[in-house]
């Protein structure tokens, strides 16, 4: 929906690889495009220059960042894709990741591939390292990586085995 698209409201060179983005919804973020810059081929090669990458300006009436003479570009949505998928994720946003996907510790635990005790751990504090984070938004974002990897467990103990 168009309403939903984000608009921005400034945008500003940091270094030589990260923007400072204002939205007009309100917030700003830093958005490091080293990885953009690096896989977009010749095409995105004149920003790996700091005096072009050096130069942005917000195009489209707030829909995207431009440089140069406006051929090099990235859209605000993908833009803002960026910036949330690297954001922090910490206990607070693992534990409503879980709530949102109603998944079980040990659920959870098995859909991450790590022990159920690692993923308390994660939710009381300890830092998520980023594979992690980006498994979580990946399942929350698009249901298939969950359908795919998910696999539900049996509540309560299992059947006892007769001799």
């Amino acid at each position: 929906m168009i309403g939903d698209t984000p608009r921005i409201r400034s945008v500003a060179a940091v270094d030589p690889v990260t923007l400072s983005v204002k939205w007009r919804r309100g917030g700003t973020d830093r958005v490091d495009l080293a990885g953009w810059i690096a896989t977009g081929g010749a095409i995105l090669a004149p920003l790996r220059r700091p005096d072009a990458f050096g130069r942005p300006r917000v195009a489209d009436f707030g829909t995207a960042v431009a440089w140069d003479d406006n051929d090099l570009r990235i859209d605000a949505v993908h833009l803002e894709a960026i910036a949330e998928e690297q954001r922090p994720f910490e206990a607070a946003d693992a534990a409503e990741w879980q709530k949102a996907i109603k998944l079980s510790n040990n659920e959870a635990a098995d859909l991450l591939g790590i022990s159920p005790s690692t993923w308390l751990v994660y939710k009381s504090g300890a830092r998520i390292p980023t594979a992690i984070a980006m498994l979580c938004r990946a399942a929350r974002r698009d249901p298939i990586v969950l359908h795919a990897h998910y696999r539900p467990r049996k509540v309560g103990r299992p059947a006892r085995k007769s001799a």
